[in-house]
């Protein structure tokens, strides 16, 4: 049985655009590069079988999975003993705090991470103060108005007693702002904690980080399948309680289904090809998304304007709902999103602008996929850069606050 399940879609039918043409700009878990698609499929008949199994099937599939690692690993820089592919990114990240907390378990408990780090960091974390009682076993940075971190509440925070990890986003995947990742890993040097980074957001769409101790990834981000990436540095002490010494370096108790390495891999090799044009060509389209918005009545344009992602894009308007605006940008063809990009289906209020003190109404965030994916990307951010302002401000009429 596969450990990766790719689930069913089983939502409502796409609205088609009045033209009959989607027009994808919310990105940020998929599609698949149309490479690594047909990798994927052809994938199934060659490596289909148990990578730990001795007969010849089961060698071919070790092969095909450890060539997928070395793949990935030289795009990061790092050697393959110290990736680990584990069913998502999510997950990945939850392991990665999980290890570095349980090998140091006996020096303390506490976790430093900015307020806006992704929910698989601040919700188990909550979990665990609310269970033993101890608020203090969470520290929660505060970020300025763009979303970056304090530094010196940061360093603050490293220096308190019992603290034996610190977790911090390379870049925010929701509002696009770079995190100061060589500042925050020399703090956390200074006092001999790890630096969990997050990159799920940016890892084959912007410069790979250099600053870290265990760096976690997401396949999905660079035009893969869901494929979660570990990677903990040699030297790092890093321990799962639950994990099998012989799966994924002892970091998973599930092993890789090798399709989908193997078509993460072709990704990453096809991604990064391309990823200085790439970056390029979708910083000035979110530029042009940035103005748009801008333009709109009571709408602010939230993020660094400069020092981002080249890909992500979030406003919020006043007097309307998120909600109400991706519907109707949906029945127009446009595939937006809105709320906290890790918990979107919920379309609760993002903590991530919660915590940048900005406005939270009427959210809209926009993650442009890889240019190989969709060849059309600047017809359709024209598009939408064109209808935006009519939207909003049809949705507030039909609120009954056109008028405000």
């Amino acid at each position: 049985m596969p450990s990766h399940d790719p689930g069913t879609n089983v939502g409502p039918p796409q609205t088609p655009a009045p033209d009959g043409r989607r027009r994808l700009l919310d990105a940020a878990s998929g599609p698949l590069h149309p490479v690594a698609r047909d990798t994927l499929v052809a994938a199934l008949s060659a490596g289909w079988a148990d990578p730990a199994r001795l007969h010849a099937e089961g060698r071919t599939a070790r092969a095909l999975l450890d060539r997928s690692r070395e793949v990935i690993a030289s795009g990061l820089g790092v050697r393959p003993v110290e990736v680990s592919l584990l069913p998502s990114g999510p997950t990945a990240l939850e392991r990665a705090i999980d290890g570095v907390r349980y090998a140091a378990r006996r020096r303390g408990a506490r976790t430093v991470a900015s307020a806006v780090e992704h929910s698989a960091v601040l919700v188990p974390a909550r979990a665990r103060a609310a269970r033993s009682d101890d608020p203090a076993l969470l520290a929660e940075v505060p970020v300025d108005g763009l979303g970056r971190v304090d530094l010196e509440t940061w360093e603050r925070a490293l220096a308190a007693p019992g603290t034996v990890v610190a977790a911090l986003q390379s870049a925010n995947g929701e509002v696009g702002t770079r995190q100061p990742l060589e500042d925050a890993h020399a703090a956390a040097r200074a006092h001999g904690i790890p630096l969990v980074v997050d990159a799920m957001a940016g890892l084959g769409r912007d410069a790979v980080p250099e600053h870290w101790d265990v760096l976690v990834g997401d396949a999905r981000s660079w035009g893969g399948p869901p494929l979660g990436v570990l990677v903990v540095r040699e030297g790092v002490r890093w321990q799962w309680s639950g994990a099998r010494a012989d799966v994924e370096h002892g970091r998973t108790d599930v092993s890789p289904w090798v399709p989908v390495a193997l078509a993460a891999a072709e990704a990453w090799q096809q991604a990064s090809a391309t990823t200085a044009a790439d970056e390029a060509r979708t910083r000035s389209l979110v530029g042009a998304v940035r103005e748009a918005a801008a333009g709109v009545p009571d709408t602010v344009v939230v993020g660094d304007p400069d020092d981002r992602l080249p890909h992500v894009v979030t406003f919020s308007s006043l007097y309307v709902d998120g909600e109400a605006l991706v519907g109707a940008l949906d029945q127009q063809g446009y595939a937006v999103a809105s709320g906290s990009a890790c918990t979107s289906s919920t379309l609760e209020p993002s903590h991530v602008l919660a915590a940048m003190g900005v406005l939270t109404h009427g959210n809209v965030r926009v993650t442009l996929p890889l240019p190989a994916v969709s060849p059309a990307i600047e017809a359709d951010v024209a598009d939408f850069c064109a209808v935006l302002a009519p939207t909003v401000a049809r949705v507030r009429s039909e609120l009954g606050v056109g008028d405000l």
